[in-house]
């Protein structure tokens, strides 16, 4: 498994019977993950710390039932980066630490090239929040943010102004991934790196219909016709169980038929829990490099 050693802001505290304790900064919540199928509590202490706990229905969804005092939203940082932070509906906070592993990577990859004074292009699709945008805006890209969200993507612009990034060359766009892509095509718009973090199941900005399952070999088949000429990765970040790394590799493979490909690989990304040799797996990412 892959994961962060560098988190300072957040924590994975303690584990048992469906939850996880975390803290994000000063201020600790109690999620629920499906996972957690074990009972026992490494630091029941802890628990009594929290400060809100996302409660869900019977019915569908949930919310955050607040335990001590704290604000409506806060900031941490992941090394020169600033995200904020906001308990919201169906129990997410805005961001996902995971993923400081792979935004490792990303500023690694693109740091050494553009240290080297060559320009690099990114396309992050299903953006989200902007974490993977903000990361490689630091590294000195230039990135194309696209996420059918308005709400989300206006949080990406002040993730982006909170790591003091705001003069870096960042476009923010609200459309469907497909049609983007299939525009982007008919433009001849080229990109050195393809990140995408799909959901098993979601909509467009128009209501258009997402499934993982029917549309990520498609998508990825109309990427492959944005890529440079000179690429550098494309990475599938993916959290549907039935959908091995195996699967998504083979994906990947028969999809990308126009670029050479040096590697594919993929591993479980998670986080360690603190002072202790139990993880929490947090999905599988794909990386191929050409």
């Amino acid at each position: 498994m892959r994961y962060s050693k560098d988190l300072k802001d957040y924590e994975l505290l303690d584990m048992a019977s469906g939850e996880k304790l975390e803290r994000w900064g000063k201020y600790i919540l109690i999620r629920p993950d499906p996972q957690i199928v074990w009972n026992k509590k490494t630091h029941p202490a802890l628990w009594r710390e929290a400060h809100a706990r996302y409660i869900r229905s019977n019915t569908g969804g949930g919310h955050w039932e607040k335990l001590k005092k704290m604000p409506d939203d806060w900031k941490i940082k992941y090394r020169d980066l600033t995200f904020n932070i906001k308990p919201m509906g169906f129990k997410h906070t805005g961001l996902f630490p995971e993923q400081a592993v792979n935004w490792d990577y990303m500023i690694d990859k693109i740091s050494k090239r553009t240290k080297n004074g060559k320009e690099v292009k990114v396309l992050n699709l299903f953006a989200y929040t902007g974490g993977a945008s903000i990361a490689c805006a630091y590294a000195g890209a230039s990135v194309c943010h696209v996420d059918s969200s308005q709400g989300m993507t206006n949080w990406a612009k002040e993730n982006l102004i909170s790591s003091n990034l705001g003069d870096r060359t960042v476009r923010f766009l609200v459309d469907d991934v497909i049609k983007f892509v299939q525009r982007e095509i008919r433009r001849g718009n080229k990109y050195d790196c393809i990140i995408m973090d799909p959901p098993s199941y979601g909509r467009g900005k128009n209501g258009e219909v997402w499934s993982i399952e029917k549309d990520l070999y498609a998508l990825i088949e109309l990427c492959q016709n944005v890529l440079s000429d000179d690429p550098m990765f494309m990475i599938v970040n993916t959290y549907t169980g039935g959908l091995s790394g195996t699967i998504i590799k083979n994906v990947v493979s028969m999809a990308i038929t126009n670029q050479k490909i040096k590697n594919i690989s993929f591993d479980e990304i998670g986080l360690k829990q603190k002072d202790s040799d139990i993880f929490l797996p947090c999905g599988i990412t794909t990386i191929c490099e050409f």
